[in-house]
């Protein structure tokens, strides 16, 4: 049997020992662990902008290794990942804002929150 998350529940910017997503259910917005979720996607932010300066130099210098090259692959990745599960977790809080949940509990794809396990 399978649950679904409220579709007010917060996708956080971290996953699980075991990589599964992580999900915040107080839709509040104000208690600790909101928090500390806002501190963590705006240091992840802020780390991807550094790092898409530092990229930029490696590339634009045209003197690179390939293991340089693919420790750049592998950084880039990570960031992406952090950032794309950002900008999930900020755009469904806005879509609640602004549309209120639907009545069938997704989204307007169908898609709502992953079961737990």
């Amino acid at each position: 049997m399978s649950r679904h998350f409220p579709d007010d529940a917060r996708l956080l910017p971290w996953t699980s020992p075991d990589g599964k997503p992580c999900y915040l259910l107080d839709g509040s917005g104000t208690g600790y662990v909101s928090r500390l979720a806002d501190r963590v996607e705006a240091e992840q932010m802020s780390s991807a902008g550094e790092f898409i300066v530092e990229a930029r130099r490696l590339l634009v210098g045209r003197a690179w290794t390939p293991g340089e090259i693919h420790l750049l692959a592998a950084d880039l990745n990570d960031h992406l990942v952090r950032v794309h599960r950002v900008s999930r977790s900020r755009g469904a809080r806005l879509r609640l804002l602004i549309d209120g949940p639907d009545e069938d509990g997704g989204d307007e794809e169908g898609e709502g929150a992953p079961p737990v396990a």
